[in-house]
């Protein structure tokens, strides 16, 4: 925990201190600075081992497990000649065993190139926090650390079968939302690497694998879910997410099936009330909602875990962008007729699309239940994935406009409009899915909207910057602050400080605006 609090207080310093410090660096100066004060590598891997989610051991060493394929007395003596003697006697070396459940001990995965963690309590590097946190380091003129990125990505999938949600033992069990192909084509747009292109597609067509077979892939409807592998209960949950009375979200998951009738679901799926237990399927359905990233909000019923039952928009429109970014990266290797295979596959999943999310009476698209073929209609930003994919027509994207009101506040748009006590609902605005909303708009025409979203989510941005010397994870765009706790009600209770994603979509969206608006802003 020492470590993790003075890699806080770097960052706070690096921005000029903490509240009333003065002079304060330049916001922009601030997201620049920031990419190294977030950097882990293999010479600071004592600092990258520890993990603020769980409880350290009673004799304070962090365990860091290395693939089975790799040659541990190779690692070992690489991980001595880079690390200080001290350092290196702060961590266990272990190799990782053939069945992750076995694992008793849980630690950071050894990854081989340095990366950039999203900040706070999330030392580690992350599967889709990664794809924004190098369009911002790529904006930023380092191209190198973005390489590094999409190189540990693809490692993860050679040696685990996927991107992992982040590189700790306890998330080999699932993935993240898919943004690979999007990072390596962000990638060789700085390098025009051709072979490092052609040595990335095995990894991609595993990585498709894992999203396009069971039990991801729903047969009947030709989409994915998300699907956790693990059962139980999250080791992180247990020791990380609790509120100011000890609880866990699960301690409150039963305590509110006690007390709640739940309409969105049948409850006696994850709830046995003789019992007063949570089932393995409420285990199973956490643990998937965690793949999603959305984790949690009522988008999928109560602590979302339901989400097993779920074809989610957001994740198959990933997959169409996997599809077509593919034909898109075989075609720049001369292998055409490759991807035409990949364009067709595209091509399916986009009219999939429309038929299962689109809901003509509304004007949205939501997610799909295929265990009762019908859609949830709970109005969330991943409604305008559809739009930043370009899988929309024209009218499909107007009619998704007239409904921005919905969203609409005066710090940016909110995650949903429903207020749950959850971080991914109401109030609450979150940058990637600003930037995927903004983006979808501009791709349409629908650039004054686009504009002014932007300058209400960035001045809030740098209106809390100016107050706290910080960038943080998320925003109360309603209230227009940063501040949070008391809304929110289940998950994590804290607002991380770094914010990797969030200082990678402000010089994003910043870079898009003209100069007479940044002034608009604030800065």
């Amino acid at each position: 925990m020492k470590k993790a609090f003075l890699a806080i207080a770097a960052l706070a310093v690096l921005a000029g201190g903490w509240v009333g410090a003065a002079p304060m660096t330049p916001l922009l100066d601030y997201i620049k600075s920031s990419w190294k004060i977030l950097e882990r590598d293999n010479h600071d891997l004592a600092k990258a081992a520890v993990d603020p989610k769980v409880s350290a051991r009673a004799d304070a060493h962090w365990s860091v497990y290395i693939a089975t394929a790799e040659q541990e007395q190779v690692v070992v003596q690489d991980l001595q000649a880079s690390m200080t003697v001290t350092d290196f006697e702060k961590i266990r070396v272990r190799v990782l065993l053939a069945d992750p459940a076995s694992i008793q001990e849980n630690g950071l995965l050894y990854l081989p190139k340095p990366y950039v963690v999203p900040g706070g309590r999330f030392n580690e590097m992350y599967g889709w926090d990664s794809y924004f946190i190098v369009l911002g380091l790529l904006r930023d003129g380092e191209v190198e650390m973005a390489r590094n990125m999409a190189d540990n990505s693809l490692y993860e999938v050679r040696e685990y079968g996927k991107v992992l949600n982040a590189n700790r033992t306890y998330y080999l069990s699932r993935s993240q939302p898919p943004f690979l192909t999007g990072m390596l084509l962000a990638v060789y747009q700085h390098t025009k690497d051709v072979k490092w292109l052609a040595e990335s597609v095995p990894a991609i067509e595993t990585y498709y694998r894992f999203w396009t077979t069971e039990s991801h892939a729903i047969p009947a409807t030709g989409l994915s879910r998300y699907f956790d592998s693990g059962d139980g209960p999250a080791p992180e949950v247990v020791s990380g997410e609790r509120d100011s009375h000890g609880h866990t979200v699960y301690d409150q998951a039963r305590a509110f099936f006690r007390t709640h009738r739940v309409e969105a679901y049948d409850a006696s799926q994850y709830y046995d009330r003789a019992k007063d237990q949570l089932t393995p399927l409420f285990y199973k359905g956490d643990r998937s909602m965690r793949e999603s990233g959305f984790d949690p909000s009522t988008r999928f019923g109560p602590f979302n875990v339901d989400i097993i039952h779920y074809n989610p928009v957001c994740l198959n429109s990933l997959l169409y962008l996997m599809e077509s970014q593919t034909a898109e990266i075989l075609t720049i290797l001369d292998r055409n007729a490759e991807a035409e295979v990949w364009s067709k596959r595209a091509e399916e999943r986009a009219a999939r699309i429309t038929r299962y999310f689109w809901d003509e009476r509304d004007g949205l698209y939501y997610d799909y239940n295929f265990a009762t073929g019908n859609l949830r209609r709970y109005p969330f930003l991943t409604t305008f994935y559809p739009l930043w994919a370009g899988i929309a027509s024209a009218d499909q994207a107007a009619r998704v406009v007239q409904n921005l009101k919905q969203f609409e506040r005066p710090g940016g748009l909110e995650t949903s409009t429903h207020e749950s006590g959850d971080q991914w609902d109401a109030p609450f605005g979150w940058a990637p899915l600003e930037m995927i909303a903004i983006e979808g708009l501009r791709r349409y025409g629908y650039r004054r909207e686009a504009d002014d979203i932007s300058i209400k989510f960035l001045s809030l941005i740098a209106q809390e910057y100016r107050k706290t010397g910080t960038i943080v994870e998320k925003y109360d765009v309603v209230r227009r602050i940063s501040k949070l706790g008391r809304e929110i009600r289940f998950g994590y209770h804290s607002n991380e400080l770094g914010f990797g994603w969030t200082n990678a979509v402000f010089t994003r969206l910043y870079d898009e605006l003209s100069p007479a608006q940044r002034v608009e802003i604030g800065l």
